[in-house]
């Protein structure tokens, strides 16, 4: 399998494309001005505490108070102490209250971007990642990826950061994935590495006033190499001269298999366009997703979740409805996997496959589905078919969705995805007039409203205008304003 990493660079943006055998499948944006948080240290004030909700509010410096829950301040503050349990022990767990007060400082870590109207998700228990392990300096136990799947090798790794854990300040350790096979030499420069970085938050946060970021997390480029680098890539193309020195520093310092990958592009054609990147990304702000064989996928997200529900379209097959059925649904889960990754949907996922009667037949659409989320690198968990035949699935998110950084709720319809009709509008213009004529002494009416509006009531609504200047016994006039939308409309007492 092909597997390549794009990164176009402007001085407002960096894109990061990744494709696999020439298909787009993740793409990644950070932009200058609105640089994602995740990963980020901030000393906090601790602004509000609910203890309704067993939360709290931090001022950290952001927009918005970031949000910090109980059990974010629980896991860090048990571990601490050594209270971790498997049968759940006998500590009481402690309330928010008895952990927060108002006013006072804390050092947080971010770990959800801000979305929607929501601040930014917080937690009190430190994680630095680093190329091959994750370093938790509030923890005290050593963990290995579960994709290190030789019981040897988890054991050997185990036993190399053991072996040097008590040279180093207290803290657990998860080791990556991609430390499967590494010699023992880049696990312990890796501890190192780590070591140094939470000595040097620890010296800024003593320094820091509240509300100051304490430490950034890399910018998209290096994060993305330090995070994909254990994906067999082909290459990694760059089409800014200087990104690809510093990449290639980069690389060659933390990720050597990869240094002589990495290429410079000084093409003139765009490289996204080279790999038909942008329509992708034009295609994935679309509701409707078309399958090959003719069937379709149209996917809705909300703020509470997603719902894609799978239609067979122009696609009748050549045997039974069954297999035609079948068979759709088998091209649909790979593709919904794909839009999930394209898209960076996350939260509560409900997938609406088409009705099947054969149980063997929906067992393969569930495997199907399995396989190509095995790929994914976001956490998943799907459910069991439900008793609507549907699909219900996790999928971890941190960051904000492809459409939420690209797009903006609609000032027409303010996000409902639909608006009034113009019949609709001219109804309501009548109820309004004939509402303000029973409050008011005018001797006349003006009506602004859009021309689509207004032609509408000069046309094929004359005569419904006629009846109501007859009935309110006053005339009633009509203005165009153009930069009214189809809804708005003002009726002006004259």
């Amino acid at each position: 399998m092909s597997e390549e990493l794009l990164i176009n660079i402007t001085p407002q943006e960096t894109r990061v494309a990744y494709v696999e055998n020439g298909v787009l499948q993740e793409v990644h944006i950070e932009r200058a001005q609105r640089r994602g948080l995740v990963g980020n240290v901030y000393k906090g004030k601790v602004c509000r505490v609910l203890p309704g909700m067993q939360a709290a509010f931090l001022d950290v410096g952001l927009a918005r108070t970031a949000f910090l829950h109980v059990s974010d301040i629980l896991n860090s503050h048990s571990q601490r102490n050594g209270e971790q349990s498997d049968s759940g022990g006998e500590h009481a767990p402690e309330t928010i209250m008895e952990l927060l007060r108002e006013g006072q400082d804390a050092i947080v870590q971010v770990v959800k971007d801000p979305m929607g109207s929501k601040g930014a998700r917080l937690t009190t228990q430190i994680s630095i990642p680093s190329r091959y392990l994750v370093y938790i300096p509030g923890a005290d136990h050593i963990g290995v990826s579960q994709k290190i799947d030789e019981e040897s090798e988890r054991l050997r790794l185990k036993n190399i950061i053991a072996k040097y854990h008590d040279e180093f300040d207290p803290g657990g350790y998860i080791v990556r994935t991609v430390a499967e096979g590494v010699s023992e030499e880049s696990i312990y420069n890796d501890m190192c590495f780590l070591q140094k970085m939470w000595r040097s938050i620890q010296e800024k946060s003593a320094a820091a006033k509240s509300g100051t970021l304490i430490h950034e997390d890399m910018p998209l480029v290096m994060r993305t190499m330090r995070d994909m680098s254990g994906i067999e890539l082909e290459r990694v193309r760059i089409d800014s001269r200087a990104t690809f020195e510093k990449v290639k520093k980069f690389a060659s310092k933390f990720i050597p298999d990869l240094e002589g990958k990495v290429e410079y592009y000084p093409g003139e054609r765009p490289i996204f366009d080279i790999y038909g990147v942008e329509d992708e990304i034009r295609k994935s702000l679309e509701r409707k997703v078309q399958l090959k064989s003719g069937g379709y996928l149209v996917i809705d997200q909300t703020e509470a979740m997603t719902t894609v529900d799978v239609n067979t379209g122009a696609f009748v097959g050549h045997r039974t409805l069954e297999e035609t059925i079948f068979k759709t649904n088998l091209e649909a889960a790979q593709a919904i996997v794909r839009q999930l990754r394209l898209r960076n949907l996350g939260g509560i996922i409900i997938i609406d496959f088409i009705d099947m009667i054969d149980e063997e037949h929906r067992r393969a659409v569930l495997r199907a589905l399995e396989n190509c989320l095995a790929r994914d690198h976001a956490r998943t968990h799907i459910s069991e078919v439900s008793s609507l035949g549907l699909v219900e699935m996790t999928r971890k998110r941190t960051r904000e969705s492809l459409e939420h950084v690209l797009c903006e709720t609609c000032p027409t319809c303010n996000g409902r995805g639909s608006i009034m009709t113009v019949e609709t509008v001219c109804y309501e213009i009548f109820r309004e007039i004939m509402r303000e004529d029973r409050q008011f002494d005018a001797q006349k009416f003006l009506v602004l409203a859009s021309r689509s509006v207004i032609d509408l009531l000069l046309d094929e609504e004359s005569t419904s205008v006629a009846e109501l200047e007859d009935f309110i016994g006053k005339p009633i006039q009509f203005q165009v304003e153009s930069e009214y939308t189809q809804e708005q409309f003002d009726i002006v007492l004259m």
